[in-house]
């Protein structure tokens, strides 16, 4: 867990989470990696702050004392200028000399655990670092584009006090497991993906003649949910995330759009009085689609970069976009997409869980809410298999589900920040 405030130099804007629903067809994009410090700092740090040392990472002037704390950031004097190294809250100030930016690292040099960062320090700006050190050793690390990492010179700190939280930093090696773990569950969750679309392909096509679609309508949920329990890779799926899964937000002709297609598409007509000879292109075309995924999963890999992050989103998500009933299109199975999110959630927690145990104390936080969620859900779950619409959920269960989304969301937001890759040496 780390602190990070804003720089003088230019800076990113997050999207605005409204407008990244209905200007895209899938809602599970994560901007590209130079707006990913802005979504951080926007989402995660802020959460880390509030919930790990409230009052830190503040980003208001330094005063006079601090002045004289300002540390040289550059290929050549990484670290130089720290005259007064003393305990307590203080304000480090971190002037780039460099030609190129550089992002500045805080080192507890005793541990290697990173206890205060700054990204994005333009040529010639100064960023503001706002922590709190105990007694001990640091350093500063200075990660200038285009070049290694450099090291500056310990400086120690006597006196009372405790250090901001800290975590070891994570590298891309570090991760490698994680990924290769990841991408078996990807290849046998397609797998079986494929196999349900086929079936639900093959429902549809029955009930042409009877134009009875009960059985199409018990063979789309469970194709649905098995989509929706991939949840670390739909960044990673580009477009084909937003034609077997996309939304009708954001497009000319709404539910009528051509370019709506995918699960909504279907469930939208099975639940709203279109026939199954109207529905057999919608399932051919989201049939074909899944194939066409599985097809090109040899070569789709989450980024190590986005599985940390997606382990906060999936269920963020679900708080936004599920539990409102935006993505609802009639079948009133929202509760059930929450169950299959947190189910692909706990994938990516089970294969991150050696990275984040010995850096993140709070994880067994996560576990206990968790299996609170699971619960909740279960209740909404009834004897025939069908699921409480969340607009028929009373208020205590409302509020209880709620309440308990919003914890997960919270304490899931420190992954992101805790696995990123980090350069090191």
């Amino acid at each position: 867990m780390v602190s990070e405030s804003g720089a003088t130099a230019d800076e990113e804007t997050a999207p605005d989470a409204t407008s990244t629903a209905t200007d895209r067809r899938s809602r599970r994009r994560v901007p590209p990696r130079p707006a990913l410090f802005a979504l951080i700092g926007l989402v995660v740090v802020v959460a880390i702050v509030a919930v790990l040392w409230p009052g830190g990472g503040s980003t208001g002037p330094a005063d006079a004392a601090d002045q004289q704390n300002t540390i040289i950031v550059s290929r050549d004097t990484c670290g130089q200028g720290w005259q007064h190294p003393t305990s307590g809250n203080q304000a480090l100030l971190l002037h780039n000399t460099d030609i190129n930016p550089a992002e500045v690292d805080l080192v507890a040099t005793a541990t290697g655990k990173v206890i205060g960062e700054v990204d994005g320090v333009a040529p010639n700006t100064t960023a503001t670092m706002r922590i709190t050190l105990g007694p001990g050793s640091y350093a500063v690390r200075c990660l200038v584009d285009d070049a290694d990492p450099i090291t500056g010179p310990a400086v120690r700190i006597t006196g009372a006090g405790r250090t901001n939280p800290g975590a070891v930093p994570v590298t891309r090696t570090d991760l490698l497991p994680a990924l290769q773990q990841y991408q078996a569950y990807l290849t046998a969750g397609v797998g079986t993906l494929v196999g349900r679309t086929d079936a639900l392909d093959a429902a549809v096509k029955a009930a042409v003649a009877s134009n009875n679609l009960t059985a199409t309508k018990a063979a789309w949920l469970p194709a649905h949910l098995t989509y929706e329990t991939l949840g670390a890779a739909y960044d990673a799926f580009g477009d084909f995330d937003g034609e077997i899964n996309g939304t009708a937000a954001g497009l000319p002709g709404g539910v009528n759009d051509p370019g709506f297609t995918g699960f909504h598409r279907l469930e939208y007509g099975l639940y709203h009085g279109q026939t199954a000879a109207d529905l057999v292109p919608v399932a051919d075309q989201l049939d074909s689609d899944v194939h066409g995924l599985q097809a090109a999963l040899p070569t789709i890999q989450p980024d190590a970069l986005d599985i940390g992050l997606r382990a906060h989103e999936i269920i963020e998500n679900s708080l936004q976009f599920e539990l409102t009933g935006q993505t609802d299109y009639g079948s009133g199975t929202n509760l059930a997409t929450v169950q299959a999110n947190l189910t692909g959630d706990q994938e990516v927690l089970k294969v991150l869980r050696p990275t984040l145990a010995p850096r993140y104390p709070q994880l067994s936080d996560v576990d206990t809410w968790s299996a609170r969620l699971q619960k909740l859900l279960t209740a909404q779950q009834h004897p025939n298999g069908s699921w409480t619409p969340v607009e028929q959920l009373s208020q205590t269960d409302r509020e209880q589900l709620d309440g308990t989304l919003s914890e997960l969301t919270e304490l899931l937001a420190p992954v992101a920040t805790i696995t990123e890759p980090r350069r090191v040496s």
